[in-house]
């Protein structure tokens, strides 16, 4: 078995691998106030409840967006598994089979999701991350990163606007019956479901005008699936790409 963990702003991914499919995905809240051990708790009990033989995991690779969160993580893990944690970072990239220009100024879990892109479709292609950023990475045919686009998340959208209102509330992410909202709720939902649809696919369109090629556009993150069906853009839907990269970046770094 494979274990891949993932820690981003808002949540912290595990994903256990075994007989080449995701046996078991769990997602916690980040909070970087947490010790190691109240973590480790958690991981304890989740592994537990699901049967999983620690011992039987044989690779971890992490990956990190949040520093502080790193040294402990590591330790955590290596002490829990009994084995040598991968760490994602800079260090390694070059035995990656993608290129990055700025190898210190892109986040590991884009590394990620580029690797797993490439090594996928192997074409010139955009990985658009709906995550608590929004983040567009495109690829060229040879795996070199051309470039990246940030935007405020959904989620980050929608409590912004409500922890900077009085009178906006909180709304789930669902796309709202008419563009035409009648109330507080659709209203909101329209201007960020819909309108960050068209946000995505300008951002395809332009991206292709400027190299002129068509992107081969892949969605990931927890919001992907809706998106699809709204895009005209997404040609496929890969909700667990970026733990998908983490295994194959242990697979290049094993060899």
């Amino acid at each position: 078995m494979q274990l891949a963990i993932d820690i981003g702003n808002t949540n912290i991914v595990l994903g256990l691998k075994a007989q080449d499919r995701w046996k078991h995905i769990w997602r916690i809240r980040t909070d970087a106030r947490k010790t190691a051990d109240e973590y480790e708790v958690i991981f304890r009990s989740l592994f537990g409840n699901a049967q999983v033989e620690i011992g039987a995991i044989q690779r971890a690779v992490l990956s990190s967006v949040v520093p502080s969160l790193n040294d402990d993580f590591q330790e955590l893990f290596e002490g829990l598994l009994k084995l040598k944690v991968l760490v994602i970072e800079p260090g390694i990239y070059h035995r990656l089979p993608i290129r990055i220009l700025n190898p210190y100024q892109i986040g590991t879990d884009l590394v990620a999701n580029a690797t797993a892109a490439f090594t996928k479709f192997e074409k010139p292609c955009m990985v658009v991350d709906f995550g608590t950023a929004l983040t567009f990475l495109t690829l060229s045919g040879t795996g070199e990163i051309l470039g990246v686009a940030i935007a405020p998340g959904l989620g980050t959208a929608v409590n912004s606007l409500a922890g900077n209102t009085a009178q906006l509330p909180h709304v789930q992410l669902s796309v709202p019956p008419s563009v035409l909202g009648r109330n507080t709720v659709h209203a909101i939902q329209s201007g960020v479901m819909i309108g960050y649809t068209g946000l995505v696919d300008r951002m395809i369109e332009q991206t292709e005008k400027e190299l002129g090629e068509k992107l081969n556009v892949i969605a990931t993150g927890g919001l992907s699936g809706i998106f699809n069906k709204e895009s005209s853009r997404i040609n496929h839907v890969e909700e667990n790409l970026t733990l998908d990269g983490l295994m194959i970046i242990g697979e290049f770094i094993a060899q």
